[in-house]
């Protein structure tokens, strides 16, 4: 065997996999170096490699299409939260370029069996997995677990290989190809959103499971050592991460965006939820909280594991909570943990099918369609999000996600989306930072481009202005700057209320054979979001996709962001000249020239 000096690999020697499904071959190729210093990993490497090879205009659910998992520089080592991966594709529900990033332990795995991504190719006709085991790789067949859940899905393919592997699944949901679908790992860790899950299942892949024993060499591991001594004082100081995400995880939220009137509430017609007490994380911790847990590497610990109706589930995260409860009128915390448990072995974006659940309650509030679904009430949900996941009957205009079926009903207007994709849970009349981030995320209505609640709502690293528009689209522009550097390099969103730009440059100059300030880091998030842009607009989108529901011009009714709007006329000329874009939303030559990078 091996020794573990002998089998210690640097990250620049990790393989990128192809998999070409049409003919069941394999191959192996070495990160080009520019692409690496450009790009970094994760994120970056995806959107490059998808901008290279995909022409425009494909339908994501073909063959052509390619699904990239891609970890990061950082990866499997002792860089706090460096367990994360990125899911990378054209996305069927926005028609946009889309990354989705999941943590847990299987980004680890990957990194440890000696890959810096996975590539696949085409589409197998069958369904399989890979099997990953080191450096031996099988493309086996998966017809006992098509059909399955995602619990099942795992023990199973667990028992099929071995224990210590991860599995990276999909449920019914990604097999019938459903705009929503996610790719679920850990059980209940899930790259959730934008229909990741629906690419693997029109590939016909159920799984990847992954073992890797290889070590990860570190250049100089006293210089990481002492980095990471640092960054982890760094998040012991943060009241964020230190104490709310500890004891009450991302629930902690709900308490805080109703006491501020930003909590959707009734498909967005209110900021307001009467009973979010009764759904708050302190609720969560009080009434079905089993234990904490924490994904690979992170010294923060916001997993929940809950009981619901006699048995253990995972979360509810927040943005599960609201969307399961207060979007749709809800407060039975413990039927919620439930629906989300659905949502879970489904294989479902619980953002989505929430949002698009509301959707159809004020449609029908407003007659324009028969259904069960009222707002308030739990009859019939359960039942609905397997519906969803399978396509049948109403669940069927479900699935497609609340843009297509609000449209289908003659009132898109009732549909809480940007560019297709739902919109969180932070009503963005409440936030007038955090509403442009809305507007200008690539891969549409997404809270995590340009977390900005952070400043404008938990002070985090300071507190700013929540309803001024002023120097808002220069904090989006840094913020997205940042997290397209992070989920590159690859790690946890939730050190950015601790970390900055030099920070994180550190840790990855300590990690890895790249030396970077953070004015390096900001430039390598930069170029990344130019690109994506670039795809973007090669595909058709242009500043008129820049926007937000209508509903958003309509004041709020009551609370404490009562009568307040978004302001995004004022906001989106000034972020385009920041970003160096012409007031069409395109980049210009020179920011391109600026940034290497190629016409």
């Amino acid at each position: 065997m091996m020794t573990e000096d002998t089998q210690a690999q640097p990250y620049t020697d990790a393989a990128i996999l192809y998999v070409s499904l049409n003919d069941g071959k394999t191959r192996r190729e070495k990160i080009p170096d520019e692409l690496y210093k450009n790009y970094l990993g994760g994120r970056g490497l995806g959107v490059k490699m998808l901008y290279d090879n995909l022409r425009p205009g494909i339908d994501p659910l073909s063959p052509e299409n390619l699904l990239i998992f891609a970890i990061g520089p950082s990866t499997a080592t002792t860089v706090p939260t460096a367990g994360r991966f990125a899911v990378i594709t054209k996305s069927p529900q926005t028609g946009t370029i889309f990354d989705s990033s999941c943590g847990g332990y299987f980004g680890a795995q990957l990194r440890r069996a000696g890959y810096a991504a996975i590539v696949l190719e085409g589409k197998s006709d069958k369904p399989v997995y890979l099997w990953i085991d080191d450096d031996s790789v099988e493309i086996r067949d998966a017809s006992a677990v098509w059909g399955k859940d995602v619990e099942v899905t795992t023990d199973m393919l667990l028992e099929a290989t071995h224990e210590k592997a991860q599995v990276a699944c999909i449920g019914p949901a990604g097999e019938n190809q459903i705009n929503m679908a996610a790719i679920m790992n850990d059980k209940h860790r899930a790259a959730g959103r934008g229909g990741v899950g629906a690419v693997m299942g029109s590939k016909h892949v159920k799984a990847i499971v992954v073992r890797g024993q290889k070590t990860v060499a570190i250049p100089d591991k006293q210089r990481l050592t002492e980095e990471v001594k640092r960054s982890r004082r760094l998040i012991k100081k943060n009241a964020v991460t230190n104490k709310s995400l500890p004891v009450y995880g991302t629930p902690v939220l709900v308490n805080v965006a109703n006491e501020y009137g930003m909590l959707p509430t009734n498909n967005f017609q209110f900021g307001n939820f009467n009973d979010a007490e009764g759904v708050s994380g302190e609720k969560l911790l009080e009434r079905l909280a089993v234990r904490t847990y924490n994904c690979y590497g992170c010294p923060i610990g916001c997993g929940r594991i809950s009981k619901a109706y006699g048995k253990e589930v995972g979360g509810p995260e927040y943005e599960s909570i609201w969307s399961l409860g207060p979007q749709c009128g809800i407060n039975d915390l413990e039927w919620i943990a439930e629906a989300n448990h659905r949502c879970n072995l489904m294989g479902i974006d619980t953002i989505s099918v929430g949002s698009t659940i509301g959707c159809a309650m004020e449609l029908a509030q407003r007659g324009k369609l028969e259904t069960h679904l009222q707002f308030g009430s739990t009859t019939g949900i359960l039942e609905m999000i397997d519906d969803i996941a399978h396509k049948r009957d109403l669940g069927a205009d479900l699935s497609e996600g609340s843009r297509k079926l609000a449209a289908k009903y003659g009132a898109p207007e009732l549909a809480m989306q940007v560019k297709g994709l739902e919109i969180p849970a932070y009503d963005p009349r409440a936030v007038q930072g955090h509403a442009l981030g809305y507007a200008t995320s690539n891969r549409g209505g997404c809270h995590l481009r340009s977390y900005l609640i952070g400043p404008e709502i938990l002070g985090t690293p300071v507190l700013i202005d929540r309803d001024k528009p002023d120097g808002k689209a220069d904090l989006v522009k840094l913020y997205q700057d940042i997290s397209a550097a992070m989920d590159s390099m690859a790690v946890c969103r939730f050190t950015n209320f601790a970390w900055s730009p030099d920070d994180y440059a550190r840790l990855l100059s300590a990690s890895s054979s790249l030396e970077m300030s953070g004015r390096d880091f900001l430039k390598v998030g930069e170029r990344i979001y130019n690109l994506e842009r670039l795809f973007n607009n090669r595909e058709g989108l242009t500043s008129a996709d820049d926007q937000l529901p209508p509903r958003f011009s309509e004041p709020l009714p009551e609370g404490n962001s009562r009568n307040r709007v978004v302001q995004l006329d004022i906001m989106l000329p000034e972020y385009y000249k920041l970003r160096g874009w012409d007031k069409d939303g395109n980049p210009t030559k020179k920011t391109l020239e600026r940034l290497g990078i190629g016409s």
